[in-house]
């Protein structure tokens, strides 16, 4: 963590100077919107929020405070996981929402060039005239924007086909640590010299900040099926009915087809989805499949059919179609309104998006189930199950003494478990705040030094977003989970 070398005023008096008045914020009042993510459990509070709009601006705004020793912590829509964007080590919040704009399409090259504070359905609604979209979908997509995408590498139900964030990211225009601006990457394929850009991507604010991207369009299919297979508690002649779904699952896999999407909801789950959303998914079923399979019109009746025969070999009760587009839209309102959904029981969660072979998934799955139980949780299970991306939640109550404790606890025996199981960590929600130092499961000393090494040639004062994404110094010892959340709510407030 950076020493701060500038009082606070002298550093508001040179950021006001830059980028003007009203985007300087610094009234108590005006910082609370920045404290926190959508991990609903780190809250740390910055000292300056500061939103630039233009690059030269960030430039401006990184020059400044990284010349005064200030943390530097970049912010899109705040809609993260993992407390990447948490200022857990104080210092100055670039907020980059003024940076929305969709600055050029280029249909025949099929890629746009945008600044990364656009919303990422606004993109492909931007595209969607020339029969592009992009295709990288978290189930934040009317929220996230695409810097933060890119920060986080997100992926989304469709990525089990099209592939995550970084498969999509062709160039950034990047702002380092000490203000100035480097080009990473670019329109043109494979380009020469080290892949800096792939470095970049998934590097959650660590190694600068982006002001620009060039990202890949994706064309619309020609056609798109939807199915919802459930599978009941029980299944005569097939045992279990979470087994059968997840066995379905490796068996489309195994059988050649790529489904676009290929999305597991289990118990409780399906239960809270219908009953908030009214997707038309049935209650009473152990769990279900939300399958799509995009493409040409003649392959796709060959896979339905391949699919269909799937399913009911192991043992699903139904196959439904969706008759139309309305009703494709309702099957994925389900499933993408899921965390709202889940509100309806507890109201706060710790959700987690550990990766395991599709082969362990049930084991998996029944661990989430006994952990939650000795833990005194509710769980969750609402996941992307084409490519083993688990995403328990676990739902509690924060004014319950230890309830945070435990669920953090919780998590941390889940994400043991899927890296004993030849996972990994996270998928999807990136590393940040909460995942820091589970890092040291996965990786040596040697591996982490040379991470740390590759950060310290972007980043040489450790200014960008310190204490974040890998295990450092002991400066950042202390600072595990920002506790800010469990003190607001003894205090009286309400989140």
């Amino acid at each position: 963590m950076a020493n701060t070398s500038l009082p606070r005023e002298q550093l508001i008096a040179q950021l006001v100077a830059a980028i003007g008045a009203k985007h300087v914020l610094h009234r108590r009042e005006e910082l609370m919107l920045y404290e926190y993510d959508a991990s609903a459990l780190d809250l740390a509070a910055p000292e300056i929020v500061a939103v630039p709009g233009s690059s030269a601006e960030v430039a401006a705004v990184v020059r400044i405070a990284a010349a005064a020793g200030w943390p530097i912590v970049a912010r899109g829509a705040g809609t993260g996981l993992s407390g990447g964007s948490v200022p857990a080590a104080g210092g100055v919040v670039v907020s980059l929402a003024r940076l929305d704009r969709v600055l050029r399409i280029d249909p025949a090259a099929r890629l746009a060039v945008v600044q990364p504070g656009v919303i990422n359905t606004d993109l492909s609604a931007a595209a969607a005239a020339h029969g592009l979209h992009f295709a990288p979908d978290p189930s934040s997509q009317r929220s996230s924007t695409i810097g933060g995408n890119a920060a986080e590498n997100a992926g989304g139900p469709h990525c089990l086909k099209y592939g995550v964030t970084t498969n999509h990211i062709l160039g950034a225009s990047v702002v380092l640590a000490d203000g100035s601006v480097a080009q990473l990457g670019g329109e043109a394929p494979d380009a020469p010299g080290y892949d800096l850009l792939g470095a970049f991507v998934g590097s959650e604010g660590t190694l600068g900040i982006a002001t620009e991207l060039t990202v890949r369009l994706t064309p619309n299919p020609e056609s798109v099926r939807t199915f919802l297979a459930i599978y009941d508690e029980a299944i005569p002649g097939a045992g279990q009915g979470l087994d059968a779904a997840a066995d379905s699952v490796s068996a489309i896999i195994a059988a050649g087809i790529v489904p676009a999407a290929l999305e597991m909801l289990e118990g409780l789950g399906v239960r809270l989805v219908e009953e908030y959303i009214h997707a038309g998914y049935p209650t009473d079923a152990r769990a279900v499949l939300l399958i799509e399979i995009d493409g040409l019109r003649e392959e796709l009746e060959a896979q339905a059919e391949q699919i269909a025969a799937i399913c009911r070999a192991h043992g699903a009760r139904e196959l439904r179609a969706a008759s139309d587009e309305e009703q494709r839209q309702k099957l994925w309102a389900g499933r993408k309104g899921a965390l709202a959904a889940c509100a309806r029981l507890k109201p706060h969660y710790h959700i987690q998006d550990g990766v395991v072979p599709r082969s362990r998934l049930t084991e998996l799955l029944r661990l989430t189930e006994e952990v939650a139980q000795r833990y005194q949780l509710d769980v969750v299970n609402i996941f992307h199950a084409g490519d083993g991306n688990l995403h328990p939640l676990l739902l509690f109550d924060l004014r319950e003494h230890g309830a945070r404790e435990r669920a953090i606890a919780a998590s941390e025996e889940i994400l043991q478990a899927c890296v004993a199981a030849g996972g990994t960590i996270s998928g999807e929600h990136g590393i940040g705040l909460e995942k820091r130092d589970y890092m040291r499961w996965m990786f040596s000393d040697d591996d982490i030094g040379a991470m740390l090494q590759l950060r310290a040639v972007f980043d040489p004062r450790d200014v960008m977003n310190p204490c974040k994404q890998l295990p450092s110094g002991s400066s950042c010892a202390d600072i595990k989970h920002a506790r800010g959340a469990e003190r607001a709510v003894a205090a009286g407030a309400w989140i």
